[in-house]
């Protein structure tokens, strides 16, 4: 299973914190006894893939490390509705002031691994076929919503700009051409680092081909010229395509013959699960 590095996580949790408590929750501190135990239970409201019990954790803990949790599930499993997905015990000012954020959290990821898990099922007989996101993400959430994404079954993408040399438009028109754009970034970087170029064209795809690009982006192509992209490579460098990625025309796309299909959609058309929490005096 693959996890993130909290060292982060935790800077976007307190921030997610801060934004909701401010100075303090003056409502609960109006109420509730400091010194009052409670027992949360969060369930699901609807079936869906489940993700981000670790953050949900990690912000009952940050509000108060007291706080004992119980998971019932991993993510990653398949819910009904009615399904608990952990219980919490401590103090209930504490649950109280942690429960919108970790809902917010559980919410959003488990609606983006439940998207993510339509169209890998959608890609189920064709194996060789690599699906992955894109950075069209939530600013500042992107640590969270990669790794929903591969709790729903598809792979990630570049992190962001560091990891990874992605050759765009942008970039062949400031350098001049293609070839002097991947010249310049090879003469720059490690041997071991690929080079991915995007393309528009067929005439564009020759050029990527022929000064070596590791891996060639079919951006914004039908099927025919996918297909027509595909046997001009003839497996000299790997495909990806990407633009207008949509899970009705997912088969199509995987039927052309490239190795790779990126899709913005996995994250920023998913739709939050619903989720609940009840409390109770103990």
């Amino acid at each position: 299973m693959k996890t993130f590095d909290f060292t982060l996580a935790d800077k976007l949790i307190d921030l997610a914190l801060l934004e909701d408590i401010g100075s303090g929750d003056i409502t609960t501190q109006c109420v509730i006894d400091n010194e009052k135990k409670g027992s949360a239970v969060i369930k699901a409201k609807e079936p869906f893939v489940l993700c981000g019990t670790d953050v949900a954790k990690r912000v009952f803990l940050r509000v108060d490390p007291e706080i004992s949790i119980v998971k019932s599930f991993e993510d990653g499993s398949k819910l009904n509705k009615g399904d608990v997905i952990l219980k919490a015990f401590g103090s209930m000012a504490s649950l109280l002031k942690a429960e919108r954020t970790a809902l917010n959290f559980l919410q959003r990821l488990s609606g983006i691994s439940t998207n993510t898990s339509k169209y890998v099922e959608k890609l189920k007989n064709y194996p060789d076929v690599r699906l992955c996101d894109t950075r069209k993400t939530t600013p500042g959430l992107r640590v969270f919503e990669k790794y929903a994404v591969f709790t729903g079954g598809a792979s990630n993408h570049r992190t962001g700009l560091y990891d990874g040399v992605l050759i765009k438009d942008n970039h062949i028109q400031a350098a001049g051409s293609i070839s002097k754009a991947v010249l310049s970034v090879r003469k720059k970087v490690s041997h071991l680092v690929k080079i991915e170029v995007e393309v528009e064209n067929l005439n564009e795809v020759k050029e990527a081909l022929e000064v070596g690009a590791d891996v060639i982006m079919l951006d914004n192509m039908n099927n025919d010229q996918i297909r027509e992209s595909c046997q001009i490579i003839n497996k000299k460098a790997l495909v990806e395509v990407s633009g207008n990625v949509t899970l009705e025309r997912l088969e199509e796309l995987a039927l052309t013959g490239a190795d790779i299909i990126s899709c913005g959609a996995l994250i920023h058309q998913a739709v939050s699960v619903d989720l609940s929490m009840s409390l109770e005096a103990v």
